[in-house]
């Protein structure tokens, strides 16, 4: 599984999806305000700050938080199955 982690630096809550992640493997975090960053998300559809997409091995979406910072035991559960 992969993690993928859309921030901006003025973002409040984006702060919150960072610890929300730390100790995971495989999580790629993307500044928006970067080119590269707004590349991925815009390939994602990913239009707030912050969000946090699980992929599986296929690349295929599992879960999803847009605009949110997700719960870590929540998103320790996704990651789990």
């Amino acid at each position: 599984m992969e993690v993928k982690v859309f921030v901006k630096e003025d973002c409040p809550r984006c702060p919150a999806a960072k610890r929300a992640v730390e100790g995971f493997q495989n999580v790629s975090i993307y500044d928006v305000e970067s080119i590269d960053g707004l590349a991925e998300a815009s390939f994602h559809g990913v239009l707030a700050t912050p969000s946090v997409l699980v992929f599986d091995s296929s690349g295929h979406e599992i879960a999803g938080w847009r605009g949110e910072a997700p719960d870590a035991s929540a998103l320790r559960t996704v990651l789990a199955n």
